[in-house]
């Protein structure tokens, strides 16, 4: 039988071991990109990345008091040694770590050009330089006290660190954004200071509550400052479940130009928000009259942002046009809050902020622990040499001897009895030789001893610090607590300065001290704004204006309150068909006899110099179809509409306000009806007068219509022949008034005989009603 398999199972293996193959690989990757690209570790906050730049920068002795030294070398260094991944996402990674306006406290210090707010790039590693700040050398610091494992770097060379020990809290203090295979992570800068006080109060209370927590560290710090308005329960959530954002605003202040002229200064953009961007989108909201508050946009930044924002009208309230910009651009962002991590630089996990701040003082206890067993076996070694010394030199004589007796005075030195009366025999092991042999002969003076002697009494007492430190866990809490505490004061605020919190007490310390600490809180904290919808009015300044619209409907506004019967010119053989008093301020509707209705802003009618522009371009109105109402909005108000089929209803005039220039069907008609009524429902009318175009008329009360957002409506009157003539609302108790051909006013105090059912007939109209059937208006 051949041992060759046949095509079934070749088609049946094939799959199997590719989709298996190609399983393994991916997942290799995913765990590669989350271990050792995306995801920063919980103990020191930093991607690998950036910890074998530092380490690079270190091995290199570029400490903050060193020279600076090409970005180019430092690099190549790192990428030869320790990053094989390419120089330019090296650089990259360089360049955001000696960014200030990128990084909460910069781990790099750079020389050159190095970025900027504005968006420009950083120039070439050959051109620039860069060595540690001190915030890099308290992540450094106990690497040569075997503080953490080291492990090979990628070609087996050289020995790199697989965590540094982080004295600094670096991952709440600088935070950090990657994105991973499946998972991300976005965590944003904190205060250094307010996260050492909530160290603190975990060491003091280690089942610290959250709310405990948050009142020392209630919320990020963002390196450009900003105002955070995000409400406690929204912040105190996303610190619970470590998922949520934090809405991020631009800092201004209102000044005053003279003359009751006014402008708004922004000193502060949101985080990771291209300030030269930020101008560019607020130009296009001025050209595209997206926001109708702002008339001029200014960048006046030197080495401090000053973005100035010039209002169309000084009766505008800058709140309220700040409120129009926060929603239309980057003057308002949210941060993302996803803080998942590396646990024990292995595990992925979202975490709580309890959970963040326990990995930290974890990792430092066991840094303290391990530090002082490194520490603990250098003073046994050296204790060794100075017993050995101590020996030497109470047998001066005899150790001389040996030296130059013998031909291996090592063997000797070790075999001799050196021990003296009452004690057993005393031997030298081979370090304490080796120490004798190396000894210097100017060490050989009386004086050494005494100091050899109190060198041992100090090492011992150490010693014995050290024992009863490892063995005793309120003595390590008690150390590493005055490691944060001194943390605290290298890199927090100042005393006077803790506990900032509101924007005018930042912006008032900002102008106090010069220059403004590092440490010293830069974000504000504010309470969520009340004002959350802007109404458009509100950006407008209020003027009074006459609206006049022509029956060919061209529409205009003339600025104050003209006489309504004042002569106005018109084009050659058309007529007013509206006038009316409003504000600039106002919505106008307009509802055309297809039924439908229109929303416009008074203040986009044109100016009263010309004849005006077509209605027409200003919403999408048929060219077949013709006005029939135009009115200011009454917020609160009702209209009774109907049709010329004898239908309507009583719709809400809130309901009649739309958003877009196609506006929105009120009326469904019949074909061939059209609409005919929509007139205003006045106060205290509790009845409905309808007449027909047979010249019937008939009252009915006013609940017996019903109110309807839109729809046919319900028949008012009946008719055999034609169809409604107008109708109007009324109070019953006042009666009829009309004016007759001659000018003169006659009445219908009793509308008795033509009271009844809604959709009666209705009876002919009181003797001289107008020949039109029309109510007075």
């Amino acid at each position: 039988m051949s041992d060759t398999p046949d095509d079934a199972e070749i088609e049946r293996e094939i799959p199997e071991s590719l989709a298996r193959a190609l399983g393994d690989r991916y997942l290799t990757y995913a765990l590669s990109t989350i271990m050792h690209r995306a995801l920063p570790d919980a103990r020191d906050g930093l991607k690998p990345v950036h910890r074998r730049i530092l380490y690079a920068m270190r091995n290199l002795n570029l400490s903050p008091t060193s020279a600076f030294l090409k970005c180019a070398k430092i690099s190549g260094d790192t990428m030869g040694d320790f990053h094989p991944h390419g120089n330019q996402a090296i650089y990259d990674a360089l360049v955001r770590l000696a960014q200030d306006f990128a990084q909460r406290y910069t781990l790099v210090q750079g020389q050159g050009n190095f970025g900027n707010i504005d968006g420009d790039g950083a120039a070439a590693e050959r051109y620039t330089e860069a060595r540690l700040t001190d915030v890099s050398m308290a992540l450094l610091d106990g690497l040569d006290e075997n503080a953490v494992d080291f492990k090979p770097n990628y070609d087996g060379r050289k020995e790199e660190p697989e965590v540094l020990p982080a004295a600094f809290p670096n991952l709440l203090a600088n935070g950090s954004t990657g994105i991973a295979v499946g998972m991300a992570t976005s965590i944003p800068p904190h205060n250094a200071g307010e996260v050492c006080d909530a160290l603190l109060h975990m060491i003091r209370r280690p089942e610290a509550t959250l709310e405990k927590l948050l009142e020392h560290m209630p919320g990020p710090d963002f390196p450009t400052g900003g105002v955070l308005v995000e409400t406690p329960e929204s912040i105190r959530e996303a610190y619970r479940t470590g998922r949520g954002g934090f809405r991020l605003r631009a800092a201004w202040h209102r000044e005053d130009t003279g003359r009751g002229q006014w402008q708004v200064v922004v000193t502060e953009i949101p985080y990771q928000v291209s300030k030269s961007k930020l101008i560019e989108r607020l130009a296009d909201l001025v050209t595209a009259k997206k926001a109708p508050a702002l008339a001029d946009v200014r960048d006046e930044s030197t080495d401090v942002v000053r973005i100035v924002l010039e209002p169309r009208s000084r009766g505008i309230e800058p709140a309220m046009m700040m409120e129009t910009l926060f929603k239309l651009s980057e003057l308002e962002t949210r941060f993302p809050l996803n803080l998942n991590v590396l646990i024990d630089g292995r595990t992925p996990k979202v975490c709580s902020l309890p959970e963040v701040l326990r990995a930290f003082l974890d990792h430092r206890r066991d840094v303290l622990q391990r530090r002082s067993r490194h520490r603990l076996a250098k003073i046994a070694a050296r204790l060794e040499v100075l017993e050995g010394y101590i020996i030497a030199f109470l047998n001066l004589d005899r150790v001389i001897e040996i030296i130059r007796g013998e031909d291996e005075p090592k063997p000797a030195l070790i075999a001799e009895d050196w021990g003296t009366a009452g004690t057993g025999p005393v031997h030298l092991t081979e370090p304490q030789a080796e120490a004798i042999l190396n000894m210097r002969l100017r060490s050989l003076r009386r004086l050494e001893e005494m100091e050899l002697r109190k060198e041992r009494d100090a090492l011992t007492a150490e010693q014995g610090e050290l024992e009863a430190l490892l063995a005793s866990e309120e003595l390590q809490w008690t150390r590493i607590s005055e490691e944060i505490r001194d943390i605290r004061k290298r890199f927090g605020p100042p005393p006077k300065l803790r506990g900032l919190r509101s924007a005018e007490d930042i912006t008032a310390a900002r102008v106090a001290e010069q220059p403004y600490p590092m440490g010293a809180r830069r974000t504000a904290l504010e309470a969520a704004p009340a004002i959350d919808e802007v109404p458009p009015e509100a950006l407008i300044e209020r003027e009074p204006i006459t609206v006049v619209c022509s029956r060919e409907g061209w529409i205009r506004a003339l600025k104050g309150h003209q006489p309504l019967d004042a002569e106005v010119k018109y084009r050659d053989g058309d007529a007013p068909l509206f006038v009316f008093h409003a504000q600039t301020t106002d919505k106008l509707i307009a509802m055309a006899e297809g039924g439908r209705v229109y929303t416009i802003g008074a203040d986009r009618l044109p100016g009263g110099r010309g004849l005006g522009e077509p209605i027409r371009l200003m919403v999408d109105l048929s060219n077949d179809d013709r006005l029939l109402a135009l009115f200011v909005h009454r917020p609160g108000g009702r209209r009774l509409v109907a049709s010329t089929a004898g239908e309507g209803f009583l719709t809400p005039e809130d309901g009649l306000i739309t958003q877009t220039r196609t506006g929105r069907q009120l009326m469904t008609l019949k074909d061939g009806a059209t609409a005919r009524i929509c007139r205003a429902v006045g106060e205290g009318h509790d009845h409905v007068g309808v007449t027909g175009e047979n010249r019937k008329m008939l009252v009915f009360p006013l609940d017996e219509l019903p109110e309807m957002a839109r729809g046919k409506g319900v028949r008012l009157q009946k008719y055999r022949d034609g169809g409604l003539a107008d109708a109007i609302t009324l109070r019953l108790a006042d009666g009829l008034s009309w004016p007759d051909s001659a000018g003169r006013t006659r009445s219908e105090p009793d509308l008795g005989p033509w009271l009844g059912k809604r959709a009666a007939p209705g009876r002919m109209a009181p003797r001289g009603f107008p020949r039109d059937n029309r109510f007075p208006e």
